[in-house]
């Protein structure tokens, strides 16, 4: 069973599995058809799963699978997704996308910058508490909006910005601190340090104990996802 802290042997686990996928000639899919699968065994096979989907994506061999009127259908009086995606709102960056997948696969929380608070901790929560999904995955990705608009807030006007947006900018006050000093880009390294301590908040939860909790950066050029250590 996974949980919310990675011993060292989960961690080579995990490590591995992007390795693995990137070896293979041909990436295997678990769910090449519409029907019904088998669920994944626990959180590394489902973050394997994940990953297969990306790797196809960001090669362009996208199967689309699962968005077809008999999938619909399928789920349409229960779901049981297999991970919980938690991301930012970029417009560039959609789950089902990225990780080439359809309905009824994931649960998708999107905040700016994965900016997390009660709600959307809740919101995360849900999925491992209500179905037992054994997987959660923060997604930071390059070039952060939202990253990029909070750090002359936090810089030069103590992190005041219009609207709602200020509780955004607040958020990430953690993120900056922890990267400013940090050697090579600042909005790179937010966007990490961002990650890294969305991360560690959610493996914190009791919801979340039995749920393998993992961070990654999505590259806006590559399309690929790279987990974070």
């Amino acid at each position: 069973m996974a949980t919310t802290s990675l011993s060292r042997r989960s961690f080579v686990r995990v490590a591995g599995l992007a390795g693995g996928l990137a070896a293979l000639g041909a990436p295997r899919a678990t769910a090449a058809a519409d029907g019904a699968e088998q669920p994944p065994a626990d959180g590394h096979e489902a973050l394997r799963r994940l990953l297969a989907g990306n790797l196809r994506w960001a090669r362009g061999h996208a199967r689309h699978p699962h968005q077809s009127g008999r999938r619909r259908r399928d789920v349409a009086g229960g779901q049981a997704p297999y991970a919980v995606v938690f991301s930012c709102i970029d417009s560039r960056v959609p789950p089902e996308l990225v990780f080439d997948c359809g309905l009824g696969d994931l649960f998708v929380v999107r905040t700016g910058a994965h900016a997390l608070d009660d709600v959307t901790l809740g919101s995360v929560e849900y999925g491992p508490a209500a179905t037992g999904t054994p997987l959660a995955l923060v997604l930071g990705h390059e070039r952060c909006g939202a990253v990029h608009a909070a750090i002359e807030p936090i810089e030069r006007h103590g992190g005041a910005a219009p609207g709602h947006i200020g509780a955004i900018v607040r958020a990430l006050e953690p993120a900056y601190r922890a990267a400013k000093d940090r050697p090579g880009d600042l909005e790179d390294n937010m966007v990490r340090a961002q990650t890294e301590l969305t991360v560690a908040r959610l493996r914190g939860s009791s919801l979340l104990r039995n749920t393998l909790v993992v961070g990654g950066r999505y590259d806006l050029d590559t399309g690929r996802v790279d987990l974070l250590p």
